[in-house]
């Protein structure tokens, strides 16, 4: 049957045999051959504790580029979050809004950051700025439409109802509008969260002088994955634990939602 529900048991075993089927054909390429871009499990292990030593420098590589790369991060997202937030719903409340911001956004949301980074490096330089103005650049129109379309599938009759009890135009749309959408809100950042990394790495691999992205920039140089994967593997599990933690304040805050249904 189309869309049948599976026990909550079949989904995490079936969850653990993709992992092990990764696992299984990662080992299989990397000992069939032996190569630099496939290390094996060994080698992989040195990668790791070479990242979390201290080089001659004093610092240990995992450390200063998790703080480095994770600044720019959680800043960018913060600003384009609020940002979005504040466009989004006033766009999708006020009809002049609209009609002014939603060609704007449509168009900027278009527009590939990556291809305007000499803009970024031009405007702000290689300082936490120009990460952070590309990411914001990059995700903010995308997720205020998503907000924008939130509000206007916001049934008129609660509007309505909403004004015949009294409620002023910011009322209605802070206290009646905003919490019908914070579902579909969490939903939108959650959506960023893939191109926000894919940005900040771009952008550190181009001009970052500390980060994940300088560090894969300067380790390809001598073809060195035994550290690139597992810097890999832990941006993976970063935007993972992003998305789950968002999902679980999503269900915390919204409990009354179902997820695919309106």
């Amino acid at each position: 049957m189309v869309r049948r529900p599976l026990q909550r048991r079949w989904m995490l075993l079936l969850g653990l045999l993709s992992f092990l089927v990764l696992i299984l054909g990662y080992t299989y390429l990397a000992y069939r051959e032996q190569n630099l871009t496939i290390p094996t499990w060994a080698k992989l292990w040195k990668g790791v504790q070479t990242m979390v030593s201290i080089d001659r420098a004093g610092d240990r590589w995992l450390v200063v580029d998790s703080v480095a790369t994770a600044k720019r991060f959680f800043i960018a997202m913060g600003i384009s979050v609020v940002g979005a937030i504040l466009i989004g719903v006033h766009m999708g409340s006020v009809s002049v809004l609209e009609g002014a911001a939603l060609p704007l956004l449509s168009l900027l949301a278009k527009v590939v950051p990556t291809a305007a980074i000499a803009v970024f490096f031009v405007l702000f330089g290689t300082e936490l700025e120009m990460f952070v103005g590309m990411i914001v650049f990059g995700i903010m129109p995308s997720m205020a439409i998503s907000i924008y379309l939130a509000v206007k599938d916001v049934p008129e009759e609660l509007i309505h109802k909403s004004y015949t009890l009294g409620a002023s135009h910011m009322e209605v749309i802070w206290f009646v509008v905003f919490p019908s959408i914070l579902p579909k809100v969490f939903d939108a950042i959650r959506l960023q969260i893939g191109p926000a990394l894919v940005f900040l790495v771009a952008a550190e691999v181009a001009v970052g002088d500390v980060g994940f992205g300088y560090r894969i920039r300067l380790l390809m140089r001598r073809l060195d994955m035994t550290v690139i994967y597992p810097y890999l593997a832990i941006l993976a599990g970063f935007g993972f634990l992003m998305d789950y933690s968002l999902r679980g304040l999503r269900a915390w805050l919204c409990p009354w939602y179902k997820e695919g249904r309106s």
